[in-house]
């Protein structure tokens, strides 16, 4: 079925302009009308044109009636923009059927829109990132995106399209799935949560909002979380300030996506993201899931940000679902 599938710039300058291109021409040849704003490739030091620019190209996604409003790439830019943001004209579009996508950065989006008017939007792949990956023929330099978009990122995507996709099920990392939250048995019990409120992304961007108008007031949510090139001490420091703010207690589950691009150092020795994890799950009764799909990586299922969401777990086996969305 063919989408109207709007493509605009609200974070980082596309430096990658082969990519771009290479990731409007897959959308074609799946079928979509593909619309570039007018300032997608625009430029100004290390963002995508002036903060005008870029609160204009949000607006124009928003007035586009597109089925599809998707970011070209992330990077950095959305947070010092968030106050010019007009919130009710993104959440009538939303109303009106364009489903908004992106992650990293644009998690900052995600945290206001939902703060101030509840609306639901999709973390998922951006343009470049997750459609414009190296041609057929080329080798891709990141180990963690291949030469040809992830066929389960494509099954994801296609199945939101067409209001088709109703959860989604992963494998947790088996230490993570054998440690309970609060003794050391081996084994951990199985549970279902019922009609819990999904949401977060970047783990840098909602440390960032906290403490502002931007950051919504969750209590009784599911959490996902993910990051990339930050070491694991730094993702241990911002799940503490979350866990200080009050925002992790009061979930009724943490689930950690990818951590990824970070290098460890002898000055480490043996202090991993494993150890961040344990760390973690002595400080909250709130169950802690790991190795979720999503992230700065190829496979990346899609998750609706703000819909009331089951969860339930079997040993190592986790579900999220959160039936028909349309």
């Amino acid at each position: 079925m063919k989408k109207h599938i709007y493509i605009y710039s609200p974070s980082g300058a596309v430096r990658d302009k082969a990519s771009f291109k290479r990731g409007v021409s897959r959308l074609q040849k799946l079928g979509h009308e593909v619309e570039v704003d007018t300032d997608a490739l625009a430029s100004q030091t290390r963002f995508a044109g002036n903060d005008q620019t870029r609160l204009a190209a949000i607006h124009r996604a928003a007035a586009s009636g597109a089925d599809v409003a998707m970011i070209s790439r992330g990077g950095y830019g959305l947070t010092r923009i968030l106050g010019g943001i007009r919130y009710k004209a993104v959440a009538k579009a939303i109303e009106r059927g364009t489903h908004f996508i992106g992650h990293s950065d644009f998690t900052a989006l995600q945290l206001a829109l939902y703060a101030k008017t509840g609306a639901l939007t999709w973390a998922g792949p951006a343009l470049c990132e997750g459609f414009g990956v190296g041609g057929p023929n080329e080798k891709s330099d990141n180990k963690h995106l291949p030469a040809v978009p992830d066929e389960i990122m494509e099954d994801c995507f296609n199945d939101m399209l067409m209001g088709q996709g109703e959860g989604t099920g992963w494998r947790q990392h088996r230490e993570a799935a054998n440690l309970a939250n609060t003794s050391h048995s081996q084994t951990t019990p199985d549970y279902v949560i019922r009609n819990a409120t999904l949401w977060g992304g970047n783990l840098s961007m909602l440390t960032a909002l906290l403490a502002t108008p931007y950051f919504p007031n969750i209590r009784g949510g599911i959490l996902f979380l993910e990051d990339v090139g930050e070491h694991p001490y730094r993702v241990e420091r911002m799940l503490t300030q979350l866990l200080n703010a009050g925002v992790l207690s009061p979930q009724k589950a943490i689930v950690l996506g990818q951590f990824t691009e970070f290098k460890l150092t002898p000055h480490d020795k043996g202090f991993n993201l494993q150890s961040a994890i344990r760390w973690l799950r002595t400080q909250i009764k709130t169950p802690v899931l790991t190795n979720l799909p999503f992230g700065h990586v190829a496979t990346k299922v899609m998750l609706p940000f703000g819909a009331k969401t089951d969860l339930v777990v079997e040993g190592r086996d986790a579900l999220l679902l959160w039936g028909h969305l349309d």
